[in-house]
């Protein structure tokens, strides 16, 4: 089953309570795992950081935001007991050494790396140390790039997963880059999938189709809600569309169509499938042309409809009215 992580990211905007908010509101959606970031501010920035979008009036550096975003020990731990009784997997990306710490303590079944993160082979170390599978989104790698992480983990016996990612917020239909979820599969034989930021349902459906096996993407109550990621983000009621979406095509992908056989449909083509008939009255002796003839319903009343050329140039026996079914008996 395709496994759906619903990011929160920075969603509850530091509130707590925001946050245990969203786990109900994920919980009713039919995905499978709900996704926070654990952020550090001393461990994983400076002062020096830029904001990557100047959405905040009330940080004066993205520093000051990151320290917003931090919660406590016993309060991660409090959101992953909450996960656990609404049935969601606790996730969440860790982007210091000292995140993954905090995540051990808290109880994480595997970790995410978000794009800016796949080539920080310090991070990566940390993690592999902790002997749990790990998922990475690919967003800002080459192959070159991702071919020497992808040895990293390997050596060190790491289970691994991709995510085909683009890195821009919002993702236009030009950027969704769904060719690549083949290429990764082809290329690196593990489960892949894809992480989308493009506000729309269509990208993550179509992943689906197209093979994916874990689907990310960002939620937010409201998109014009406070935040660096609210307008790349899909509402709750569209996250709930997108999993039923979803539930359906892995039932289509997981159900093949024999199409030589087309038993079953005896009785539709029956009844949707015509016989021969003749549009005018034609006397004794006429000879048959296509301008005679038409289709009728139902099949087995007359020639098949995909018999016609057999009768082409053949003599009527007797005379026939208009509309009469066309049969072998008929002509000479």
């Amino acid at each position: 089953m395709t496994l759906i992580i619903a990011e929160i990211a920075q969603a509850h905007d530091g509130s707590l309570g925001m946050a245990h908010a969203y786990i109900d509101a994920v919980a009713k959606t039919g995905a499978n795992a709900i996704k926070f970031q654990t952020h550090i501010a001393e461990a994983e920035s400076s002062i020096f950081e830029p904001f990557r979008v100047k959405f905040s009036k009330q940080d004066d550096s993205r520093m000051d935001y990151w320290k917003r975003m931090e919660f406590t020990l016993q309060q991660w731990k409090g959101l992953k007991a909450h996960c656990d009784e609404a049935g969601l997997e606790f996730m969440s990306s860790p982007f210091s050494n000292a995140a993954v710490d905090l995540l051990e303590e808290v109880g994480v079944k595997r970790y995410k790396v978000g794009s800016g993160e796949v080539n920080n082979f310090v991070l990566l170390e940390k993690i592999a140390r902790t002997g749990k599978p790990v998922i990475i989104s690919s967003g800002m790698s080459s192959y070159k790039e991702l071919d020497a992480t992808v040895q990293f983990l390997k050596e060190r016996n790491v289970l691994y997963s991709i995510l085909q990612c683009t890195t821009s917020y919002p993702t236009s239909p030009e950027q969704f880059g769904l060719n690549v979820i083949q290429e990764l599969k082809e290329r690196y034989q593990v489960s892949i999938g894809f992480s989308d930021h493009s506000a729309s349902q269509e990208a993550c459906i179509a992943a689906t189709a197209l093979g994916a096996e874990i689907l990310e993407f960002h939620v937010v109550f409201n998109k014009e809600m406070f935040g660096p990621d609210a307008k790349s983000s899909l509402t709750i009621d569209e996250t709930t569309k997108l999993v039923g979406a979803v539930r359906n095509i892995e039932r289509a992908l997981t159900n093949p169509i024999d199409k030589a056989d087309n038993s079953e449909y005896a009785t539709l083509k029956q009844i949707f499938e015509k016989s021969l008939a003749i549009n005018k009255d034609l006397p004794a002796g006429h000879i048959i042309t296509f301008s005679d003839l038409e289709t009728k319903k139902p099949k087995g009343y007359g020639i098949l409809a995909s018999d016609y050329k057999t009768i082409i140039g053949k003599k009527l026996k007797q005379s026939m009215p208009k509309w009469s079914f066309l049969n072998e008996e008929d002509l000479l």
